[in-house]
């Protein structure tokens, strides 16, 4: 049998993933089940568009049910206790600067299904997260774009978030 995929994440984005799915099973499920009660009472469904539009809605959020669920149960939280204060890891913040002159970026390093680069969170699997995690404050890191172009950046700060 294949090895089950494991989803890296921290214990925050397990706990997110486990509040999306209480809230599918507890609100939108019951939300969508009486829209189509209320569609099917309309009549004739071959020609009803509210009646498939919350059947499609309705397969949906079934879908992202098992999706978040696989996810969670296969969740390998990451602690960022497990590595030096000063070594960049999943969980941890790290503030660095592109070379020469460009102005300092801080980005928190996160498993793939809870980054939001809006919101400063980058995934582990990212060009610029590979690159960074396991080294340390103050080293430089050649760090390989999706463009084939290298950049260089040093490492300004590294520190543990506070959850």
């Amino acid at each position: 049998m294949a090895e089950e995929k494991t989803f890296p994440m921290t214990a925050e984005g397990r706990d997110k993933l486990q509040a999306e799915v209480e809230d599918l099973i507890t609100r939108q499920r019951p939300e969508i089940t009486k829209r189509i009660q209320i569609a099917r009472s309309y009549g004739d469904l071959s020609e009803n568009s509210e009646y498939q539009s919350a059947k499609d809605e309705q397969a949906f959020v079934e879908g992202r049910i098992v999706t978040l669920r696989k996810m969670i149960e296969n969740a390998e939280i990451i602690s960022a206790d497990d590595s030096a204060a000063d070594e960049v890891a999943m969980g941890k913040s790290v503030t660095f600067q592109e070379l020469p002159d460009e102005e300092p970026e801080t980005y928190t390093i996160v498993g793939s299904v809870e980054a939001d680069p809006m919101s400063g969170k980058i995934s582990n699997e990212s060009p610029m997260a590979a690159a960074l995690i396991g080294k340390k404050t103050g080293e430089t890191v050649k760090v390989p774009l999706p463009n084939g172009v290298d950049i260089e950046v040093k490492i300004l700060e590294v520190k543990q978030d506070e959850a």
